[in-house]
Parts: structure tokens; C-alpha cells; sequence
């Protein structure tokens, strides 16, 4: 009974029993196909609401009928509140995505700020829904022959939504996004046609090596393109400016949103922490304890943040952790993070007492996105000879 604790308490802490599973599956979604259920976002529907959405997201939802915004709702310090994938699905109809431990939260931050106008509604479709995510290159042939229309990027643009037919079901909504940084969409199927077209996706997908795929494949995936997620990277004290994200914040768009004039201020002063990337290195993946989150980050031998989530990278082949860093502060007035303090400094992040040396970045590995384009190519290529 001891041996078997142990195997489990390792199974956690040291090399994952579910590890070889992960890799596969994000293998597949990198090269082929692979299926995700998408239980873990929930959906709201929101109608007459173009002004109150305007007020509430720092991005410009003023976008024609059928495109996709990835916006933060902030509070009056700058803070998210909420981190969601906003569609337009009519000019006075919004498509709301949010994670699942965001969807109390996020009902309540809108019905907070709606004002008491009979027109405006706002409504939890999350039961009516079966999302499913088709990660990878071959996503765009699977639901071609399924649809029988042409799913390439020049007649279905990236961050694009439409309402079309999949295997003969109607009514579901395709996204031409993913959350994983690698190419596909995401599926909203009426929930009375979920087994019929999953079943359906993974008949055709068997000839592109279609596989199931779990968390821990995607999870790998956005922390290693350096996505934040909300309630373990982003929560209601992080701005966007702390986390690289005010190319979300449309600062000149006509309506003062929320936390606009915090941000403004912010930008002038500066931030005083920063969300960062850390690759471990000299780490053994077999022997060595594996980072989760809340690991101490330590730059120079001077502790400086902690990590906010960690996984294998299973294309870098090495461990990366993201988290908070903030400059030692002097005086007691917080110091600035500047590109130089990031870039100059010899990190470490502590696990369970031992220290791994970590190269330190602001921005994601671009090699990651030019694999994702050249894919694309070959796939572009493959299908024009006829392979």
C-alpha cells in the first residue's frame, strides 16, 4: 500500500504518468489533427448591447457582423475582470466566450453595469451548446468534406464566425480560432447534434491521423506560445500593460471603457512588474521535481516574483514556466520593470528548495509561429499537387 502512495505522489511531483499521452496528442495537434472538448468555456448571449459592450471591454467591438475579438473587461484600476472572446453575431447581438471559472463571475460583472433598459438582454446559453475545438493543419480538410465548403484562410479568415452545416447538422456556429496559438476552429454545436458530428468529425479525421486530445496537451501549447490565462496568470490586479496585452486596448476608440484612465496613467509611469517567460535549464525531466505554479522566481540571487503556471514544452523540449517579476525596491516606492532589467539578469526558479538556472523572455519564441506558418504551407502545397 506504501509503494503504491509513493508511485502516486511521484506520478505527481516528478515525470507525469500522463505524460507520453500529452505528447502524442500535442504532437497532433502541431502535425495532424486532434479533437478537444470545449466544456471548459462557458457562453453567454447579449442583445441591444453594442454601447454597454463598448463601455465594459478595453478592445473596439464596432466590428462588421461575423468577426471575433479577444478582449479583457477591466475594472476601474485596470484590472481584468474578465478575459473573453467576444462575436458578433448580428448588429445588436454578442457572443460571449470565458472560461468556466469565469462564468458566475463574468454574469455578474455585465448584469453589475447593465442599465435598467427593457431591450437589453442577457442570457446563459452554455446549456444549449457542445463546443469542440479541432486543433491542427488538417482541421481546415476535416470540415471541408464535412461541410462542403472551401475552409482555407482566403475564404475563412482567421477570427471569423459563421453559422453553416457540418454533417448534415445545422445551426453550428464555426470559429476560425483556437486557444492554443496552433491553426483550427472551434465547433458550437446545438447539444442535440454533439455525438452525431463529433462522431462524424472523427470517421473523416481518421485518414489525417484524428486523435483525442486532453488539458495537459493544451495546456502545453499556450504556455509554450506565452498565452496568459485567466484565474492562474491573469486576475482582477493585472493590467494588460503588465502582461503584453495593450494591443488589446484600444485606447482611441469613441467610448471611455472601464479602467481607461488607470491604464493611461499607468503607461506614463511605467509598470512595476511584468509578466515574463522563463525556459529552465540544466533540468533533468526524469530525475528532477517538475514546476506547477507559485515556484519563487529569483533574478541575480535576489527574489523578484513568483511563477503563475509551468508546463512541458514538448516542441522546446524543455520545462517553461510563466509568472510576475518586479525590481527590488530600494526606498519603499516601487521601481519600474524596463527591458534591460528583464533581458540582463541571471534568473532561477526554486523548486522545492533546489534552483534551475532560466533564460528569461518578454516575448514568445517566433520559431514557434514560422513552424505554424510553414505547416500551413505544406499543407497548401500538399493539397495543390494532389498528394
Amino acid at each position: 500500500a506504501l509503494r503504491g502512495f509513493l508511485h502516486v505522489r511521484q506520478g505527481q511531483v516528478f515525470y507525469p504518468l500522463c505524460c507520453p499521452t500529452a505528447h502524442k496528442a500535442h504532437r497532433c495537434e502541431q502535425l495532424n489533427l486532434a479533437t478537444v472538448t470545449g466544456s471548459f468555456f462557458k457562453e453567454l448571449h447579449i442583445y441591444f448591447s453594442l454601447e454597454l459592450l463598448q463601455r465594459l471591454c478595453a478592445n473596439d467591438l464596432d466590428v462588421p457582423v461575423g468577426h471575433i475579438v479577444h478582449t479583457g473587461m477591466l475594472n476601474e484600476r485596470g484590472g481584468y475582470e474578465n478575459d473573453c472572446s467576444v462575436v458578433r453575431l448580428s448588429k445588436n447581438s454578442f457572443f460571449i466566450i470565458s472560461p468556466t471559472d469565469q462564468q458566475v463571475h463574468c454574469w455578474s460583472w455585465i448584469k453589475r453595469h447593465m442599465p435598467s433598459d427593457t431591450q437589453l438582454h442577457l442570457e446563459d446559453v452554455s446549456w444549449k451548446f457542445t463546443a469542440l475545438n479541432l486543433i491542427g493543419p488538417r482541421a481546415m480538410d476535416v470540415l471541408s468534406e464535412l461541410s462542403y465548403v472551401s475552409m482555407t484562410p482566403e475564404h475563412f479568415p482567421s477570427l471569423f464566425c459563421k453559422e453553416m452545416s457540418v454533417g448534415y447538422a445545422n445551426g453550428i456556429r464555426v470559429m476560425s480560432m483556437t486557444h492554443t496559438g496552433e491553426p483550427g476552429f472551434m465547433l458550437y454545436i446545438p447539444i442535440e447534434y454533439a455525438l452525431h458530428v463529433y462522431n462524424e468529425v472523427m470517421a473523416v479525421g481518421q485518414k489525417y491521423g484524428i486523435r483525442n486530445a486532453g488539458y495537459y496537451a493544451l495546456r502545453s501549447l499556450r504556455i509554450e506560445k506565452f498565452f496568459a490565462f485567466w484565474g492562474q496568470d491573469l486576475e482582477s490586479f493585472t493590467t494588460p500593460l503588465e502582461c503584453g496585452r495593450e494591443f488589446r486596448v484600444k485606447f482611441d476608440k469613441h467610448t471611455d471603457f472601464l479602467g481607461r484612465a488607470a491604464l493611461l496613467q499607468q503607461r506614463q509611469e511605467g509598470v512595476t512588474r511584468r509578466f515574463i517567460m522563463l525556459v529552465l535549464e540544466d533540468h533533468d525531466t526524469e530525475l528532477d521535481l517538475w514546476p506547477w505554479w507559485g515556484e519563487p522566481i529569483y533574478r541575480n540571487r535576489e527574489l523578484v516574483g513568483v511563477t503563475t503556471s509551468s508546463a512541458y514544452s514538448y516542441t522546446l523540449e524543455r520545462h517553461v514556466c510563466l509568472g510576475f517579476v518586479s525590481p527590488p525596491s530600494l526606498d519603499g516606492t516601487p521601481a519600474v520593470v524596463t527591458p534591460d532589467f528583464i533581458n540582463r539578469g541571471d534568473y532561477e526558479v526554486d523548486i522545492a528548495g533546489q534552483r534551475y538556472p532560466a533564460k528569461a523572455k518578454l516575448y514568445p519564441f517566433s520559431s514557434l509561429f514560422a513552424q505554424q506558418r510553414r505547416r500551413k504551407d505544406d499543407m497548401e502545397l500538399s493539397n495543390f499537387q494532389g498528394k
